[in-house]
């Protein structure tokens, strides 16, 4: 990487990042608050906090909501969810947690409550499947067991898929195959990769990773190429690594922006090669974007760090071959006032800030070919729903559409893509351009 360019940047943090660039943003690009009321005000839902430990809780208590898990082709979704039981030995209602399936590819969304003989513990993990099933992780005693649930008519099937003999393990994001899911546990010198469903007899470990490593980004559509951010033993800076789950875990260096950055990988697309990135190269924690096979530096946009948020992306436009200056990039903005929705593109430069809707289900959605961003949300008017938001045209200032709260969803899912040919990572700065044009 050549140097990191960063408006209004001291000369001396410029020189520490060693490799990496420079990109000026437009004085006024730090984001336009579009579709807000009076006094700054937004419908986005500020966190709650509070959750307490135990599967079943008093009615009324203050709990945070498990988040919602999107399939790799936003067929389905899943999460926990609380509902009203009859407590024990006594009259009173009581709320425990329970697995919940939204369908989001029809013409109407709608979610299917999986409840089993027992509430499930708020620390469970779910994760929704391409033909529906629901894969649920639950943590017993010293052991992480692994379920399938399905629905069968008035109740719940369950399909047991064994179990891994470790305390600390966590699902990674959905595979891009819908059939498929894997699951990371971090040990002191080493990180296992295992495969939880998809493979052959219950939950199979396929890779073993050197070091600690945390993130999961999947960097192709066949469920190969995993993208993790890993710490040596022994200390040093994080990097993100490649790693080829049908090679036995073979690691490719991905990111190494300065020699002692610590350079992560939020998001990755397919299709364009770009890449979403937080990195401490240009002397403090900055969001920035680079594209996979380039060997032009990773940038770092002003208009991506406004003040007194933070900014996370969490969708990326799929559809976009060889232009991932053209993607639009969903990003969920925390402030004081709660969270809310900006979008932004590489060419753009500029970042939209949006009212979400109501209930949204905060840092998620998926994005149409046709950029149209579908946002999940649920509140006490409509218990699973979709908002549809079209990304906001960068030549007009400040007045991006806000999403609706209780829009109607009639999109289609997107159509399926095309096969690429399997391309081995390499880091960014020492890579072919590969006819990639980013407008510098």
């Amino acid at each position: 990487m050549t140097a990191c360019a960063i408006e209004n940047e001291t000369a001396g943090a410029a020189e520490a990042a060693g490799d990496a660039v420079l990109e000026d943003d437009e004085p006024d690009a730090a984001g336009e608050r579009a579709g807000f009321g009076e006094d700054g005000a937004h419908d986005g839902v500020p966190e709650q906090a509070g959750a307490r430990g135990e599967s079943g809780v008093p009615a009324g208590a203050a709990l945070a909501p498990p988040a919602l898990t999107i399939a790799a082709d936003g067929s389905y979704a899943a999460r926990l969810t609380l509902r009203n039981v009859a407590a024990e030995a006594s009259d009173e209602t009581a709320q425990a947690w329970f697995v919940e399936r939204w369908t989001l590819d029809g013409h109407e969304p709608y979610a299917v409550p999986l409840p089993l003989d027992q509430p499930e513990e708020p620390d469970s993990q779910v994760l929704p499947l391409a033909d529906g099933r629901v894969l649920i992780r639950r943590r017993v005693a010293d052991r992480n067991a692994f379920s399938l649930l399905y629905p069968t008519g008035p109740g719940t099937g369950e399909l047991p898929l064994g179990a891994v003999g470790c305390a600390d393990l966590t699902l990674l994001p959905p595979s891009p195959d819908g059939a498929s899911a894997y699951a990371l546990s971090v040990g002191a010198r080493s990180t296992a990769v295992w495969l939880v469903t998809g493979g052959a007899i219950g939950p199979e470990l396929v890779a073993e990773v050197p070091g600690r490593c945390s993130g999961g980004v999947w960097l192709d559509r066949a469920g190969r190429m995993l993208a993790l951010d890993r710490e040596m033993p022994g200390g040093g800076p994080v990097k993100a690594v490649a790693v080829d789950l049908e090679r036995g875990g073979e690691v490719t260096p991905l990111l190494q922006i300065a020699p002692e950055s610590n350079d992560r990988l939020l998001l990755a697309d397919a299709d364009s090669g770009l890449l979403l990135i937080r990195s401490d190269a240009p002397g403090h924690d900055r969001l920035g974007w680079g594209v996979l096979g380039s060997c032009l530096p990773v940038r770092f946009p002003e208009c991506l760090r406004p003040a007194d948020v933070a900014v996370t992306p969490f969708a990326v436009q799929p559809g976009q071959m060889l232009m991932p200056e053209s993607c639009a990039v969903a990003l969920r903005i925390d402030g004081a006032a709660g969270s809310w929705l900006g979008v932004w593109r590489p060419a753009g430069r500029r970042l939209h800030q949006l009212t979400a809707p109501e209930g949204w289900q905060a840092g998620r959605g998926v994005w149409t070919r046709d950029g149209v961003l579908r946002l999940p949300y649920a509140n006490e008017n409509v218990a699973c729903g979709v908002a549809l938001l079209e990304a906001p045209v960068d030549g007009e200032r400040g007045t991006g559409p806000a999403a609706k709260a209780g829009a109607e969803s009639g999109m289609q899912p997107s159509a399926a893509a095309a096969p690429l040919p399997m391309c081995k990572p390499i880091p960014l700065g020492q890579a072919p351009l590969m006819g990639r044009m980013v407008p510098g």
